[in-house]
């Protein structure tokens, strides 16, 4: 019998993915991790890697700065994504899978992994303009 994935229940706008996102157990300014890899279906392990930190850190110390670091970046550019795109799922998937062809095919995951988040805000605000795309 195949297993039946969860997905994790938001409304379908930003305001709902950021409700979803609130980690209600820790402090009342965080982001869970936990949250952030169901909706993005990422496990803990490559979050990790992503946002450079210990596997062990996402889990026991989910407040830790370079953690939240990493999921606030991260949640800035599905925010200016779901802006143009309309849609937080839509957006969701083109953080994760779109390989940018300015950025040498790598996708804003990757970008935002690599700190470069500033650069690729800019990148989406130009798409929002229409000089780029």
């Amino acid at each position: 019998m195949k297993a039946v994935e969860t997905v994790p229940v938001f409304e379908r706008n930003f305001d709902g993915f950021m409700r979803y996102l609130r980690d209600v157990d820790a402090s009342p300014a965080s982001i869970s991790p936990k949250r952030f890899g169901q909706v993005l279906r990422v496990d803990m392990q490559t979050l990790a890697t992503k946002a450079h930190v210990h596997r062990n850190t996402i889990s026991r110390a989910p407040d830790a700065e370079s953690v939240q670091h990493y999921l606030r970046e991260s949640v800035r550019v599905v925010r200016a994504a779901t802006d143009i795109a309309g849609s937080v799922e839509e957006a969701i998937y083109w953080y994760k899978n779109n390989p940018l062809s300015t950025f040498d095919y790598k996708t804003p995951q990757d970008l935002v992994s690599e700190g470069r988040t500033e650069t690729l805000i800019r990148y989406i605000k130009s798409l929002q303009a229409g000089f780029a795309g």
